[in-house]
């Protein structure tokens, strides 16, 4: 999977492109069809890293941001954060009531 990082007044280092990817790694074994990842981060007027990422799946896109003191900690709550999305969509169908409850019909 291919991540796009964008580092808003930020220098991008290695360090972080490594950990970023291996976050971003961890979703594929949800078995959905990632068809784009996108990420940002930025520094808040406070000090505050910013950490948003957008992934594009067939069924739609799933977004999440997360804003912390420490970067590493704001994109380890956006994978949290994306991997609870992509369980809740991966395992939608299965959670989806096949037929309708049949009423009780007593007409006596």
């Amino acid at each position: 999977m291919r991540v796009n990082i964008t580092g808003k007044n930020i220098e991008i280092t290695s360090a972080i492109r490594e950990h970023i990817e291996s976050k971003f790694k961890k979703l594929e074994k949800w078995q959905v069809d990632i068809i784009s990842c996108q990420t940002a981060f930025s520094e808040e007027p406070n000090k505050q890293m910013k950490f948003e990422a957008s992934i594009t799946v067939p069924k739609g896109k799933l977004v999440a941001s997360a804003t912390h003191e420490d970067l590493y900690a704001a994109v380890n709550e956006v994978e949290q954060k994306l991997e609870r999305q992509l369980n809740k969509l991966r395992h939608k169908p299965e959670a989806r009531r096949t037929d309708k409850p049949e009423l009780a019909e007593e007409t006596e």
